[in-house]
């Protein structure tokens, strides 16, 4: 399934937005979580639930989830939208070129060479193929309030040290 009720205008802003970022966060039935991905052939590739990967909790075959791109340079959102999950088997064609994709992108791995094997037996690859319009832009703010606390990070500087700091400053050299 593709974007099929979005216009030719949003298909381009999600693929464009989704290649350009190097995360994007994910809600399946849990909280949105940030990870990293690869766009191939239009859709989101996941590679996690394995030691050593990215966790994948809530995004089941056959169900959806909201995809929130955000931009590089800022981190601000740039783009909402609706996927289907599809959990691919491994060693089937479609696995065999997303773990290609994956594999070129996947920074710091311990092993690899041997990480298609690994992801064979201990992980999961999915696809997120998006499925419609893109999603309107929400009011306010997304970001978790903070828990109450007594903590305190800020204190007022002691009064002698601003006097200090600029004595330092007109000082002369000796010389």
């Amino acid at each position: 399934m593709t974007l099929t009720t979005a216009t030719p205008l949003e298909r381009a802003l999600v693929e464009e937005a989704t290649k350009k970022s190097g995360l994007v966060w994910v809600r399946g039935a849990g909280p949105a979580r940030a990870l990293w991905h690869v766009w191939h052939e239009g859709a989101v590739l996941l590679v996690g639930d394995g030691p050593g990967e990215q966790p994948l909790p809530g995004l089941v075959a056959g169900e959806r989830a909201e995809v929130t791109v955000r931009g590089k340079d800022k981190g601000a959102r740039v783009v909402g939208w609706v996927a289907d999950i599809e959990e691919l088997a491994p060693d089937s064609p479609e696995w065999e070129a997303a773990v290609a994709e994956l594999k070129g992108k996947r920074l710091n791995a311990p092993d690899a060479e041997t990480m298609p094997r690994r992801w064979a037996r201990e992980c999961r690859v999915l696809r997120l193929v998006p499925a419609g319009s893109v999603l309107p832009v929400p009011d306010g703010s997304l970001a978790a309030e903070p828990l109450p606390t007594a903590a305190t990070t800020r204190q007022a500087a002691p009064e002698g040290l601003p006097k200090l700091l600029l004595r330092r400053k007109d000082r002369k050299p000796r010389g």
